[in-house]
């Protein structure tokens, strides 16, 4: 699989240490740094360490001083006490709202107040005024009817530290897959040395065209191609195939496979960071890093909640102050404040879409751009390459016609030599039956490929094309029609080959439907979504296999461009598009796509403008994809209910809005709700899982 990606988006990885980036988190060795807003980092073995101090700081702080004014059974005093509590929270305050201060600090400085923004305000609120309180009880007035918040404060830090601590451990979990992934390599590999001899390095130090040896059982250390040796190679926990995979000279090898009873001799083409296991890891890092539509939302609820707690907490100090006095408006104030931490908000779809993701990589469904779980809702058209996605791929030479005075084992001696070097499935199939048949191939010089068209190449100094009858007609090159109607009606895909302007023979090739392929198009249309089959094979083959499918519709004798245009044509009428293909000449057609998908095993697959890459070759996975999707946002709504409506019905009963009728929101119970709105929402993302169709 080819994965090319962006540097400016993708994070590297140093596989041979066991570190790795995963967007807005680091890991290494167990340990990992969150981005806590603003680009501030935190360590969660730090984290961790500051939740415990800061809980034992916390301890006497409530066992010393009272709840909202009151005295509780269990609350301690003694002279002197009410320092003690003071000195600890100025403390508690500093050290463990530190993190927070600096969220806040990068979210204002961005001009984006959210999350951290709203917590910094509550606590820097709480510990303000109990500062007030306390300089007015000690030195001015001990009788003043005011009342510190030093007991809520050191609640909501620790509730808050524990909150985030939680979160940081549930997105840990969620990225172990990544761990086991890049667990998969050896730590070192055999090296054949220029003198023949080999000796053990480690896998960081391998490079490119260096000759390895992997023995009988062990795990092949890079992505490579075989030189000699044959053996049969398991790629289950890579790709999710079940069988092993026979290997033998020129056949590829993915790092992280493992060998079987066979010794194989691997040229490396590809280096720890640059082979497949690292770059499926590098794409679940980009997917967790990346912003969904959600979150977005998620922060603009933050905002907007950060001044309307602003804003209430103003309106509760003017009224309260008219109507009572400005200590118990100032104490409105404070309670609105304080309780409006959106800590749950904040947890919501973090949460879900690890959840989300970890899922995805153990099945195989590896998620580029988070933005396509949201578009799955929306969705209504599935557009699908046919060769390799709906049908299997693999075509066999079912005849073979000469139109000059080539026989039939010269003209098949012609295109396999012009198609030697080529991978698509047509010419695979050319070239496999020339083996089959003794063949002798000389790849041509020159090969080039022309998307949607063919291959051309120089054998024995003679220019040849292969060509589509399509491109026959546009070049008015003759051919015999009748018998291409016949061939194609027969659902084969036939091939030409040119010289000169003179139509030498062709190949007439049939491929095999995937019996996968029925049930994915049923279940397509049970969802209420439209399958439509893109191809650039011809009419009457595309024909054929659409009427398979249940006579689904179809675009057929396709280039790449015209791809594109069919969706970007749908797309403009106001439908929302997947597009299914192999990511190489489906290219333009997946990046204008909606959700682009990318569907294939191996190393042959490019995906650089995928949202989704299905890993196995299995069309059910799309099934998989999107009933996982439709699950994620599910959860998403849910918790985004959950932690915005914790603050929507909070503030106004702190703001003293019930207060007429003696119910008043103090604080800590508002801390109470919202820790218990923050472990609704962690478990309820936990319970994501996908259901896969019986």
């Amino acid at each position: 699989m080819d994965m090319k990606s962006d540097g400016k988006d993708m994070h590297s990885m140093q596989m041979n240490h066991g570190s790795m980036n995963m967007g807005g988190m680091n890991m290494s060795h167990g340990s990992m740094e969150m981005d806590m807003g603003g680009g501030h980092m935190m360590n969660m073995g730090n984290f961790k360490r500051r939740f415990w101090i800061s809980l034992i700081l916390a301890i006497p702080i409530l066992l010393l001083s009272p709840f909202m004014g009151i005295v509780l059974p269990f609350q301690i005093t003694f002279p002197g006490s009410n320092w003690v509590v003071m000195i600890l929270s100025t403390i508690l305050f500093f050290y463990g709202g530190e993190p927070f201060f600096s969220g806040a600090k990068g979210e204002l400085k961005s001009h984006a107040p959210a999350m951290m923004t709203l917590i910094t305000m509550g606590i820097s609120v709480a510990y303000l005024y109990s500062l007030y309180s306390f300089v007015i009880k000690t030195f001015i007035n001990p009788n003043a009817h005011v009342m510190d918040f030093f007991w809520e404060l050191a609640s909501l830090i620790v509730i808050m530290l524990l909150g985030h601590w939680i979160e940081m451990s549930a997105v840990m979990n969620a990225g172990n897959a990544l761990q086991k992934m890049a667990a998969l390599l050896p730590d070192s590999a055999h090296l054949v040395t220029a003198e023949g001899q080999t000796k053990d390095v480690p896998v960081g130090q391998l490079q490119k065209e260096q000759i390895v040896v992997v023995q009988p059982g062990e795990k092949i250390p890079t992505d490579g191609v075989v030189v000699s040796g044959a053996s049969d190679v398991n790629e289950a926990l890579v790709t999710g195939e079940a069988k092993a995979v026979a290997k033998n000279k020129g056949s590829k090898v993915i790092g992280g496979s493992v060998n079987g009873d066979g010794s194989l001799r691997v040229k490396v083409t590809a280096t720890s960071g640059d082979g497949y296991l690292s770059q499926v890891i590098n794409l679940v890092q980009q997917a967790q890093k990346e912003k969904s539509k959600a979150e977005t939302l998620a922060n603009k609820v933050a905002r907007w909640l950060f001044y309307a707690a602003l804003s209430i907490g103003i309106l509760a100090l003017v009224i309260w102050t008219i109507i009572s006095s400005f200590s118990v408006g100032l104490q409105r104030m404070v309670t609105v404040l304080v309780i409006a931490c959106p800590h749950a908000l904040g947890l919501a779809v973090p949460l879900v879409i690890a959840r989300s993701t970890s899922i995805a990589a153990q099945n195989g469904l590896l998620i580029r751009n988070r933005q396509a779980i949201e578009e799955v809702n929306k969705l209504d058209y599935v557009f699908m390459d046919k060769t390799g996605t709906l049908t299997q791929g693999v075509f066999q030479l079912n005849d073979l016609v000469s139109t000059s005075d080539l026989s039939k084992t010269d003209l098949l001696n012609l295109f396999a030599d012009v198609q030697a070097n080529s991978s698509h499935p047509l010419a695979v199939g050319v070239v496999n039956e020339a083996k089959k048949q003794g063949l002798t191939i000389d790849p041509a010089t020159d090969m080039q490929a022309i998307q949607g068209v063919g291959v051309t190449g120089t054998v024995n100094g003679k220019f040849y094309q292969i060509v589509s009858a399509k491109y026959l007609d546009q070049h008015q090159i003759a051919y015999d029609h009748d018998q291409f109607a016949k061939l194609a009606g027969a659902g084969n895909s036939i091939s030409y080959l040119v010289q000169d302007g003179n139509v030498l023979g062709l190949t007439a090739q049939g491929d095999v439907l995937r019996p996968e392929s029925k049930r994915l198009i049923s279940q397509l249309q049970r969802m209420h979504i439209k399958p439509v089959m893109l191809t650039g094979d011809n009419d009457l083959s595309a024909k054929r296999v659409a009427h398979e499918l249940g006579d689904i519709e179809y675009h057929a004798e396709l280039l790449p461009a015209d791809k594109e245009k069919v969706v970007a044509k749908t797309e403009a009428a106001g439908s929302h598009v997947m597009m299914v293909g192999d990511g190489i000449n489906d290219a333009p057609s997946l990046s204008r796509a909606n959700i682009g998908v990318a569907i294939g095993a191996g190393t042959d697959v490019a995906i650089d403008s995928a949202d989704v890459v299905l890993v196995r070759s299995d069309p059910e996975d799309i099934i998989n994809f999107l009933n996982l999707a439709k699950a994620t946002n599910r959860k998403m709504v849910e918790n985004l209910w959950w932690g915005a409506g914790y603050n929507i019905i909070a503030m106004p009963l702190a703001a003293g809005i019930l207060a007429p009728i003696g119910i008043i929101l103090s604080p800590a119970v508002g801390a109470i709700i919202m820790s218990l709105s923050t472990v609704i929402v962690a478990v309820n993302a936990l319970t994501l899982h996908l259901k896969k169709e019986d």
